[in-house]
């Protein structure tokens, strides 16, 4: 066979090929790689992995010599709400004059600005934006991600929103997993119950249409309770979806345990988790995922307790939650940083947490996160020259080259058209 590329003289050729689908506790800090590597491939999937001396004799039309740069799989983002109408930069001034939230809320701002800006903006004025917020996702190293619906709060609106990943799931040579998030926040002037039993109304079609895989809700305080969390997403296990939720972010309202219960897939946010639910996640296949970028812009001083989670033998991602309100970032290198900075997480449990585990919170497991024979060539060249690097040195993107498929798709920190 004639490979299409070669890479050789990856100085760390970081694979994540572990026997298991999921990396918790103590093997966090575990982290597969070949020095002086080389990984190969031919029409988009992986055929040779291994050094670059035993490459030596391998027929290729496309050699690479990476100097020595790390190399590793694509990046995989668990938590985006990544299509929306409108941007909120307009509410900063109110913000630094301390105005609360909820007053924010009333002045029409907030998720309700989101909302009615995602209602008046076309599908294909939509599907345009995310594919811009996509590309620049794509340059900081994204290579599969997850993208919620959520800023509809109505039906139409919603499967707007998850009409557009499904025409990006078709169009864009990027996995992506969708998720129905209409319970993401109470309508004006609703019944909470009635809301959620609308929201239930549309499970049937999600399916028939294939325009979800997981169903997602916001059980927080002033939101919704455990009680009503519980009920929906036990309707949405019924009807075939897996199930996630925002839990804890900012009361510990008992969300975490109610993931764990549910055997849900990620439990998302936990900055307020209990110490029973982070003892919980040992025993637990569902993965916590950590948004610190959120707590980092909303200027909070209390993080995820990443280091307990990961102590009781919990399995930690981590993602940059880009969305117009609390986390309008696509940089996912920076989040890294926020978590050797701010969660005290080592490199090595980073790098795992964006790869490996996130994959598996996206239900991703089997094509994103690791670099094995068999695989889609999501494959990064990194200007760092060693895994350590990237979370260490902060504030720029440090992509040479993204290869989606085998393609190159971003190259310098930009994406290429």
């Amino acid at each position: 066979m004639i490979l299409d590329t070669l890479l050789i003289n990856c100085g760390q050729l970081l694979t994540m090929d572990y026997a298991t689908d999921l990396v918790k506790g103590e093997q966090m800090n575990e982290l597969p790689f070949i020095e002086n590597g080389a990984i190969g491939w031919k029409n988009g999937v992986i055929q040779y992995i291994g050094t670059t001396e035993e490459a030596e004799t391998i027929e290729r039309l496309n050699t690479i010599d990476c100097e020595g740069k790390l190399v590793t799989p694509g990046l995989v983002d668990p938590h985006t709400h990544l299509v929306f109408g409108g941007s909120r930069e307009h509410e900063i001034a109110m913000k630094q004059q301390g105005v609360p939230y909820l007053e924010i809320l009333k002045q029409g701002g907030g998720i309700h600005s989101t909302v009615q800006a995602t209602r008046d903006t076309t599908f294909e004025d939509l599907l345009n934006k995310a594919n811009f917020h996509l590309n620049r996702l794509i340059s900081y190293g994204v290579t599969a991600l997850e993208a919620k619906s959520g800023y509809g709060l109505e039906k139409e609106t919603e499967l707007k929103q998850l009409r557009v990943v499904k025409e990006l799931q078709s169009s864009r040579n990027v996995p992506i997993a969708s998720t129905f998030l209409g319970a993401h926040a109470v309508p004006r002037n609703t019944n909470p119950d009635v809301f959620l039993s609308e929201m239930e109304s549309m499970f049937a079609m999600l399916k028939e249409e294939d325009l979800a895989s997981f169903v997602d809700i916001f059980c927080e305080e002033g939101v919704f309770t455990i009680e009503q969390s519980r009920s929906y997403l036990t309707k949405a296990k019924e009807a075939g979806f897996s199930v996630k939720i925002h839990a804890d972010e900012i009361v510990s309202l008992g969300g975490t345990e109610l993931a764990i219960e549910l055997e849900a897939a990620s439990a998302d946010h936990l900055i307020a988790a209990s110490d029973q639910a982070v003892e919980w996640f040992g025993r637990s296949e569902t993965v916590a995922v950590l948004l610190p970028g959120t707590t980092f812009y909303l200027n909070k001083e209390s993080y995820a307790k990443a280091r307990d989670i990961i102590n009781y033998g919990g399995a930690v991602a981590l993602a940059t939650d880009f969305n117009p309100g609390s986390s309008p970032t696509e940089n996912i290198q920076f989040i890294m940083n926020l978590a050797m900075l701010k969660l005290k997480m080592t490199c090595e449990e980073i790098w795992n947490a964006v790869t490996v585990n996130a994959a598996k919170a996206i239900g991703m497991e089997g094509i994103a996160g690791r670099l094995q024979v068999g695989r889609r060539a999501d494959v990064i060249i990194w200007n760092a020259p060693n895994y350590q690097y990237v979370p260490y040195h902060y504030g720029v993107n440090h992509t040479n080259t993204v290869f989606i498929n085998g393609k190159e798709a971003a190259k310098g920190g930009a994406y290429l058209e």
